[in-house]
């Protein structure tokens, strides 16, 4: 199907006419794989608990608008000339998007646990990964929802040293398979978080931070409308963007907000306990960090029959 076709069939995306048209096409032979990392906290107007989980109760409709943002993304992303696209529903319990919303030809990624969390599925057939709905870091004083990867486990969560949030752990899973992460939405201590330390990716600011439960936001059409341009804007100039790789081995520190994990997870001997309340674990790469993460959020004897 041609761009323009598909423009016919997606009204929202007339106005990028111009870019798309002008978005270069993926080396003949090889297809243009997209990934789409989908969490929830920085979807349009999400701000506290009652939108964010099903006993809250406006969860019901944030489930729609955050399948319509994913929706956006991919729409903009066929226009562009994708042939596969592969969606991760990674808010809470994995089970947020409304499927039946999507096109036919998108799989999607549901539940846990899995070995690379948010990334689950990416490999290195993929051209590009585009992060939607995602928050600040546990680390970063601003940001709505601010945490990382659990905000009742973790107060820190450190790779090689360096403080890090979700989307950068998620980008160095994705930069391990050689692929770039080209855009992400949020709000803008997010969005400026991981381009700090991931690169000049397009950023979709849909809500400004006034505290962890506090923002200015825009509507979802005009979120909608947002993603659309800087997917569009993203993968019209995807050979600018490089994998988001770190050095190996890797080094993971995590900080807990309490005593005893650290205490029990140091019996591990292939755990280090730094402090009271801190452990280091330091793995081939990243996918043994990603494995490790998932353990330590996941593993708890009622799992035993």
């Amino acid at each position: 199907m041609t761009r323009r076709c598909l423009l016919v069939r997606a009204p929202r995306l007339l106005p990028l006419l111009p870019l798309l048209l002008a978005a270069p096409v993926q080396a003949q032979g090889r297809p243009l794989k997209i990934y789409i990392s989908a969490d929830m906290e920085g979807v349009v107007g999400a701000v506290t608990g009652d939108q964010l989980g099903p006993g809250g109760f406006e969860y019901e409709r944030f489930r729609q608008f955050m399948t319509g943002e994913v929706l956006a993304a991919i729409e903009a992303a066929k226009a562009a000339g994708a042939t596969e696209i592969l969606v991760s529903d990674s808010h809470g319990n994995g089970e947020n998007l409304l499927i039946e919303r999507l096109p036919a030809d998108v799989s999607v990624v549901r539940s846990w646990p899995r070995p690379l969390m948010m990334m689950q599925g990416i490999d290195s057939s993929f051209s590009a990964a585009l992060f939607i709905g995602y928050h600040a870091g546990a680390a970063n004083p601003r940001g709505v929802r601010a945490h990382t990867i659990s905000s009742a486990r973790f107060a820190d969560v450190r790779l090689n040293g360096r403080s890090v949030t979700e989307g950068a752990i998620n980008a160095a899973i994705a930069g391990h398979f050689g692929v770039p992460v080209v855009m992400i939405s949020g709000d803008d201590a997010a969005v400026a978080e991981v381009k700090a330390l991931v690169g000049d990716l397009e950023g979709a600011v849909v809500k400004w931070t006034y505290s962890f439960h506090s923002a200015r936001t825009l509507t979802p059409e005009a979120s909608v409308r947002l993603i659309g341009e800087k997917v569009t804007a993203a993968l019209g100039r995807l050979g600018q963007f490089r994998p988001y790789t770190l050095p190996t081995p890797v080094t993971l520190d995590l900080q807990f907000r309490h005593y005893r994990p650290a205490e029990m997870l140091a019996y591990l001997p292939i755990v280090q306990r730094t402090d009271a309340h801190s452990i280091r674990y330091v793995g081939p790469d990243m996918l043994a960090i990603s494995k490790f993460i998932e353990f330590v959020t996941t593993y708890e004897v009622a799992l035993e029959p």
